[in-house]
């Protein structure tokens, strides 16, 4: 549990809007972010496929992998890095905590950059 004090951390949804192997997109501080249930474990990544400029959000969750819908790519979550083609580049991945009823992400402390 992080404290909602620390500045860093921004409300990115209810921990009740997404169910298991589900995403969601939302945007904060003006940055697309895909944020997403796998296995029980939260992730937040860029809600942009590296290869082409589509939302993650609106594709397939499994086992801890989402697929881009239009062309097939899919990231691994943990890392960003894509684990089938087209897709070459990873996307960046941020930390994620429940603070209470919220899913919070941290935009700006150690993302990885894809």
């Amino acid at each position: 549990m992080t404290s909602t004090t620390d500045t860093h951390w921004r409300r990115a949804c209810a921990a009740a809007d997404l169910g298991d192997e589900a995403a969601l997109g939302v945007e904060i501080d003006g940055e697309p972010i895909c944020v997403v249930r796998s296995g029980g474990r939260l992730y937040a990544v860029r809600d942009e496929c590296s290869h082409a400029d589509v939302q993650l959000s609106e594709g397939e969750v499994e086992n801890g992998l989402i697929e881009c819908w239009l062309h097939g790519s899919q990231f691994d979550l943990a890392t960003g890095e894509p684990t089938s083609l087209p897709a070459i580049d990873p996307v960046p991945t941020y930390p994620v905590t429940i603070d209470g009823d919220d899913i919070l992400v941290d935009l700006h402390t150690n993302p990885k950059r894809g």
